[in-house]
């Protein structure tokens, strides 16, 4: 009797598509046949862990795999099909449409009268399809006819529509680690006639692969075909650096990945390791980032997070920005990582941002006050015989070009201090100037503080 998740009938590998011809990729010959082959996941497959035990008990539900490429999302909805018996559609978003679904109905409910049991339909890259598109499927998978299994590399929270995630158990998986990459490895020199790898080979399989298991296979068949060409008996490093093109780390340009190594710049910058900052900056540009971009968030580092404590960062990032576009890449490039050393290592302050959010905050909620009659312009003659412009104090005309106790705010606005600056950098001299100032409006209101915000 097989195994509960060995679901491979003779002469077929349960897993795969049916009559898999001999020189199928070397990633589909090596897909798993059951749950047991499966390589990583341990914090879903693991036993006593959630999938294994959806597995077990032999219960299907909807789900969503939510992963990088390469760690096993299409494999765990083909294991899922087999182990519980259920036929089995594929559709991919990027290739289908509502055709395609409508297909899938058609072939479920034929299955449904048949065999009294739901049909498993997965969806590849599911954030790909529309809302209208993805609300199609909600009326089956709420009348139980189809089993939804989604497959994704974007956060299901702004990809994939609420109606839909509300019938689905979204399970994150995780890239592969080297151990798991280490094991693929000997299964593929099995499988490709057991050619030797060396240690110095494998570590860069496993650096190219990335966490992504169809790279790694692949990236070994493609060395593997050149070596027996060449008559190479063993895969070295120096052979692998010859016969392998460029290749490039996981980096999405709009996907999740994309915008967690923004995260990790920025916040790099942000706390002062000008180490950590290159890192991200470089593996941004090394998979594939516009350095225009980087470009653009450094210019927003620099106000965000220096602002006033170091106004020269500002104009550094405008220079580097101005700097690539004159150069191109890589020279370009030196510049952008010149802005970047002096933004992580560039006093901090986020004064004048929160200052800007405080005050965007309270004029949304605020009503629309008038302008201060001595604040008006006055260019014709019946606004000034309005009053327009009346008893303004022009600043250059008084002492120190202060005019010490004058009103900017709105009537019924006062005392509202916005901008505080820190005590680091260029921020602490105008903390010290800004309480001057306030003191000498203090003195001319009678003791009374108010504010020049």
């Amino acid at each position: 009797m097989n195994d509960l998740f060995d679901t491979e009938a003779p002469g077929t590998r349960a897993g795969a598509p049916a009559g898999q011809l001999p020189n199928a990729p070397l990633a589909e010959r090596l897909r798993p046949r059951n749950l047991d082959e499966v390589v990583g996941q341990p914090h879903l497959l693991a036993p006593g862990k959630p999938l294994r035990v959806a597995f077990e008990s032999r219960r299907p539900h909807s789900m969503i795999f939510w992963g990088p490429p390469g760690t096993g999302k299409t494999t765990l909805a083909r294991l899922m099909a087999n182990a519980f018996g259920l036929e089995f559609i594929a559709i991919s978003a990027v290739l289908g449409g509502v055709k395609d679904i409508r297909d899938a109905v058609e072939r479920a409910t034929a299955t449904q009268r048949a065999r009294c049991e739901p049909t498993v339909v997965f969806v590849d890259e599911v954030h790909r399809f529309n809302k209208a598109q993805q609300d199609a499927f909600l009326p089956h998978v709420e009348s139980g006819l189809f089993v939804f299994v989604g497959a994704t590399t974007e956060n299901p929270s702004f990809e994939v529509i609420g109606a839909l995630l509300s019938r689905a158990l979204v399970y994150v998986l995780e890239p592969l680690g080297e151990a798991d990459l280490q094991r693929l490895i000997d299964r593929a020199r099995v499988e490709l006639g057991n050619i030797d790898v060396d240690d110095d080979a494998r570590r860069m399989l496993i650096d190219l692969a990335d966490g992504d298991a169809r790279r790694l296979l692949n990236t070994i068949e493609n060395a593997a075909a050149s070596a027996r060409r060449q008559k190479q008996k063993m895969l070295t490093a120096a052979f692998l650096r010859d016969a392998l093109p460029a290749t490039l780390r996981r980096f999405d340009k709009g996907g999740e990945n994309f915008y967690d190594q923004i995260s990790a710049l920025h916040k790099s910058v942000r706390g002062s390791d000008p180490d950590a900052s290159l890192y991200w900056m470089v593996r941004m540009i090394d998979g594939g980032a516009d350095p225009r971009y980087v470009a653009r968030r450094a210019i927003r580092m620099a106000s965000e997070d220096i602002g006033l404590a170091d106004p020269r960062a500002l104009r550094i990032t405008l220079d580097a920005a101005e700097a690539y576009e004159r150069l191109g890449s890589p020279e370009g490039e030196l510049a952008l990582a010149q802005a970047i050393v002096y933004l992580a290592l560039a006093p901090k302050s986020n004064a004048v941002y929160r200052a800007f959010g405080d005050v965007r905050a309270f004029v949304e909620k605020d009503a629309s006050r008038s302008v201060p009659m001595h604040l008006r312009n006055a260019p014709t003659r019946l606004m000034k015989d309005l009053g327009y412009g009346d008893d303004y104090r022009y600043a250059h005309d008084e002492d120190g070009a202060f005019a010490a106790g004058e009103r900017y705010l709105p009537e019924g606005v006062s005392g509202e201090r916005w901008y505080e600056p820190t005590d680091r950098g260029l921020e602490q001299k105008i903390g010290e100037r800004l309480r001057e100032l306030r003191e000498l409006n203090a003195q001319r209101d009678g003791g009374e503080d108010k504010s020049i915000a």
